[in-house]
């Protein structure tokens, strides 16, 4: 049954609206991560201006809905765990501004041999991310799918940590022309990675567990 009546049909449609913008932020994520380690320094400006647009509008959003559940009793006995899916949901979309950020600040080199390594790392920690996102939705309008729809957030989650841990074993094991600080940084730079889909992780967790108390 679905949590939206006619009444809180503008309320809906701003979260899916905040939604859209995670999924947004987590897309523009990957491609920037890609487009530096490709060395294309002018995409990666223009995914960096953009994924912090959208955690702004992310941001906004969030504050917006939450002020309105509050002020306009809205969805009042699911109203805390909301507020808290929200903030975890807004964390994956600071975490993904956080770590392009820190590719920006720091210029990590990352080696050729890497780049493919680095790109496939991002595409499946976003992907955790991003299939959270339908998880989400279907609390709203069909809460008793919301499990089936997060094995694919927990299939990638587990596929970060072994995309991470092979890359972290190639770098202090097969790259000996690599400085200890050389490969530290690059496994800060791949914790910050891999970040985004534990995020995802915390994030399904809660979802799961709010989707059965509200099928009680």
């Amino acid at each position: 049954m679905s949590l939206f009546t006619r009444t809180t049909n503008e309320l809906a449609a701003r979260v899916d609206e905040f939604f859209d913008t995670i999924e947004i932020g987590v897309l523009i994520f990957k491609e920037g991560v890609k487009a530096y380690v490709n060395g294309d320094q002018d995409a990666f400006q223009t995914h960096l201006k953009k994924i912090d647009e959208h955690e702004s509008k992310a941001d906004k959003l969030h504050r917006g809905i939450e002020n309105d559940m509050i002020v306009h009793s809205i969805l009042p006995q699911q109203r805390s765990d909301i507020v808290k899916l929200l903030w975890q949901l807004d964390e994956i979309i600071d975490t993904a501004k956080s770590s392009l950020n820190e590719f920006y600040i720091e210029m990590p080199r990352i080696p050729a041999s890497l780049v493919h390594d680095f790109v496939s790392l991002a595409e499946v920690s976003g992907n955790a991310a991003e299939e959270l996102i339908p998880a989400a939705r279907a609390f709203f309008r069909e809460p008793h799918l919301v499990r089936e729809k997060l094995i694919k957030v927990y299939f990638f989650e587990k596929e970060t940590d072994k995309s991470s841990f092979s890359l972290k074993k190639k770098v202090f094991h097969d790259m000996s022309e690599l400085t200890l600080a050389e490969k530290a940084h690059l496994r800060y730079i791949t914790h910050h990675i891999e970040s985004i889909s534990d995020r995802a992780q915390d994030a399904a967790d809660m979802l799961a567990s709010m989707a059965i108390r509200q099928m009680l």
